[in-house]
This record gives C-alpha cells, structure tokens and sequence, in this order.
C-alpha cells in the first residue's frame, strides 16, 4: 500500500480553522515587520509567511496599518488589559511586583523586539499608527503604573512621591537594560549577567528608591 505524505508545515497552517486565523495572519506579520520594516513588509508576503493567500487577509484585516493595529493590541494592549483587570486587589507592593515581573518577561519576548524596532525607526512615518500607539499603549500602561504606586502612596507602601515621574523613570530603566540584554556584546555591563539576574537588580534599586522605610535626605540637616 502506498504511503500517504507526511503534511508539511505549509499543508498544516492552510488546514487549521478559521477563527485561528487572525493570530496566524498577525504572527507572520510580526515576523515580517521585524524583518523587514512596516514599510517594506507586504502583504503578499506576509499571506505566504502565513500560509495563506492574500484574498484571505482581506477577510480579517483590510490594509497593513491596521494588521499593525491588531498586533499592537494582541501583544502591548493584551498585557496592559491583562494587569487592569488583576491588579485592583491585594496590596500595592504585590501588584508592582507582578507589573515589574510581566513588564520584564514581555520586554524579553521576540514580540517587543520586532514592535520596538518598529516605534523607533519607522512609526514617524505613519502619524496616524503613532498616535493610537501613544494613547492605547504608552498613555494607557504609564496611568496603570502610576495607579498602583500611587494606591501604595496612599496606604503607606511607598514613599511620598509624584507617581506619574516615578512611573516613568520605571518604564525607563527596564526599557534600557532589555535593549542592552538584546545586544549583550555591545553593552558588557551586562554581558556576565542573565536576564533573571539583571531584573533582580533593577528590582532591588527600584523597590529600595521608594520604599517608605527609606531615610530622606532631610536627615542631613543634623551634621
């Protein structure tokens, strides 16, 4: 008896249902956009990539601006929903941790690189996709951090500061130190270190520069 071909990854991306399409179609564009750029990442190829023909995108997403859109949302504003829907209870120390943990571990994934490279080289290009990326990740993720340090303010948690400039300076040290892990040859301040000891770091000088226990200058008034 004959043999029946073993099905090919092509064979099995064409075969799998229509609902799991869409989040074929914005995987490959990810893949795409890293590769080659907003601005040079077609749809054609991006339908070959996914294994489908350029027809089909069109069912789901009528231009690349808004496949863009969609990967923003299935990736950024996914995490962000994520930790406004978990993060009301329990205290104010234990929800930074879980913002500081996922933030590291999203910042980490294939998926920031491929949309960071993107947000810096490409997006002044596209003002329309730079203001929905300033309002629906950068503006709504910054009044999440802020929201709990400013809940841990209140309750005693953390020190008296202004958590909008807090949050800030936050999203800019995990932001710098994944930019430097992603090219560990060109930064050595953190060639000898791994991710999970690089996060401890920032972790502990975070958690130390607003801990309520932490002495003010204020005190040097006595010498």
């Amino acid at each position: 008896m004959p043999t029946r071909p073993t099905p090919t990854a092509q064979d099995r991306r064409w075969r799998r249902l229509p609902e799991e399409r869409p989040k074929q179609i914005v995987e490959a564009a990810l893949q795409l956009f890293g590769e080659r750029g907003l601005a040079n990442a077609r749809l054609d190829d991006i339908a070959k990539r996914a294994g489908l023909s350029k027809g089909t995108i069109y069912l789901y997403f009528p231009n690349k601006e808004e496949l863009f859109r969609e990967a923003i949302r299935q990736t950024f504003i996914a995490e962000i929903e994520r930790g406004e829907r978990e993060l009301e209870s329990g205290t104010a120390s234990q929800a930074l941790d879980v913002v500081m943990e996922r933030y590291w571990a999203f910042l980490r994934s294939p998926s920031f690189g491929a949309i960071h490279r993107l947000v810096i080289g490409e997006l002044h290009n596209f003002p329309d996709l730079g203001r929905f990326f300033a309002d629906e990740v950068i503006t709504r993720g910054h009044r999440l951090i802020a929201g709990v340090l400013q809940r841990g303010i209140e309750r005693g948690e953390f020190r008296a500061c202004d958590p909008s400039v807090t949050g800030r300076m936050m999203v800019s040290l995990f932001l710098t130190h994944a930019i430097w892990c992603s090219n560990r040859a060109v930064f050595p301040q953190v060639a000898d270190r791994t991710d999970e000891q690089v996060f401890a770091e920032i972790r502990q000088f975070f958690l130390h520069a607003i801990s309520a226990d932490r002495p003010e200058q204020g005190r040097r008034s006595k010498t």
